[in-house]
């Protein structure tokens, strides 16, 4: 026998409370805009209700039965009534409302699960940009597992979600209801690339063609940082070789080179230092010394033998622990690092496998999880570090770059 609605209420801790009502999903109609699928914990809300959450209100625009996909009007809902309630812009699936401006209390949230399969998606017809970012709007707020991001690095759009089933049929949702046709591809690994020798170069940007030419000239030294600590530009000028107000653009023409190294990646964890240069009176010039600075870049990135950087995961696997052992398996299988599994707290007969992935072979590896946990495993992974790859793979990812 399910509880009661007083009961859930008690458990809820909403007792002092006259009246509330908690979002329990989102939906949106191409007529009907946005309902709130809604049940009644406590109190009454009649039709044309004004409900509060904090210092927000909106009065109801309407109340409705539900049946499958049909709603029809009815009039005021009671503590224990499931309801659908038109056009509450401001609130969202999981808001607990009240019919009283204080006094009501929220319901603790129930968090989205993580999305742990993500698909680059591209839109057939440039011209549905704009109406693309309100449809996935809307198709995020109805399903909050889903999650759209923008890979800055690879400038894909990714969409997210609980796996390659989900996905597509939220890609049919948006070509159904929006009339948005996109084309999903697959996501770009974001390499990098550093290098691991140091090298002093000079190099000279130098034009004469009528009027005011262009000159500028530096002596840069490149050397290696350690892992992780980005990009360091220094000057070391003596005697006004460079003017002090051309050395801003020094560094400018440095970061231009730097989005796009000798193996055609962002370079990371360098430090340029200006030691010398020279100038000219009248041609010398802020797009001179920018020029200057990208030109020894250029020349002398090459010399400091740059080698490729793989992105590698933090991966926390959840799992019964009688697949533990096939799940470790899967995780060497894929150029993982196992950093060891124990007992999951206040889970008899599961374990946590944490482990460092190479993003790289983060692909369809919730598949793996679900095929040897009967479905009810998964996990959750973050950035760790960028890891050197050389050889045979290194190989093989800069030809399929290029």
């Amino acid at each position: 026998e399910a509880p009661s609605v007083d009961d859930t209420s008690k458990r809820l801790g909403l007792s002092t409370t006259p009246s509330a009502v908690h979002i329990l999903k989102t939906i949106h109609t191409a007529h009907g805009g946005k309902t709130s699928v809604a049940r009644v914990l406590r109190g009454e809300v009649p039709d044309s209700a004004e409900l509060h959450l904090g210092g927000k209100h909106e009065r109801v625009a309407g109340i409705s039965s539900l049946l499958g996909a049909t709603m029809r009007k009815r009039g005021a809902a009671r503590a224990g009534d499931t309801i659908g309630l038109a056009r509450l812009d401001s609130f969202q699936t999981g808001d607990t409302l009240s019919t009283v401006k204080t006094g009501a209390q929220q319901v603790a949230r129930l968090a989205a699960p993580a999305p742990v399969y993500g698909l680059a998606i591209e839109l057939k017809d440039k011209k549905d940009e704009v109406k693309f970012s309100a449809a996935i709007a809307k198709l995020t707020e109805e399903d909050p597992s889903l999650r759209l991001d923008h890979a800055g690095e690879t400038h894909q759009l990714v969409l997210w979600g609980q796996g390659e089933m989900h996905l597509r049929i939220t890609l049919e949702r948006l070509k159904r209801k929006y009339g948005i046709d996109a084309t999903p591809r697959r996501r770009q690994v974001p390499y990098k690339e550093t290098i691991r020798a140091t090298t002093s170069i000079r190099a000279r940007h130098k034009k004469q063609s009528g009027g005011h030419g262009q000159f500028g000239d530096v002596h840069l030294e490149i050397k290696p940082l350690p892992r992780g600590q980005g990009f360091q530009f220094t000057e070391k000028i003596h005697g006004g070789t460079v003017p002090k107000q051309y050395i801003p653009s020094v560094e400018i023409g440095v970061k231009d080179y730097l989005t796009t190294g000798p193996l055609g990646f962002p370079v990371v964890d360098v430090s340029v230092t200006l030691l010398d240069g020279s100038y000219h009176s009248v041609d010398s010039s802020d797009m001179a010394f920018r020029q200057a600075g990208r030109q020894a870049m250029s020349e002398g990135l090459p010399q400091c033998q740059p080698v490729l950087l793989e992105p590698v995961m933090a991966v926390s696997i959840v799992t019964p622990s009688d697949a533990t052992a096939r799940l470790t398996g899967i995780v060497t299988q894929r150029r993982g690092q196992l950093l060891g599994y124990a007992a999951r707290n206040d889970w008899p007969g599961w374990d946590v496998i944490e482990a460092r992935l190479p993003e790289s072979e983060m692909d369809n590896l919730i598949v793996d999880i679900r095929s040897a946990t009967a479905g009810v495993g998964s996990y959750t992974a973050t950035f760790d570090h960028l890891h050197e790859v050389t050889g045979k793979l290194a190989d093989q990812i800069l030809a399929a770059h290029k």
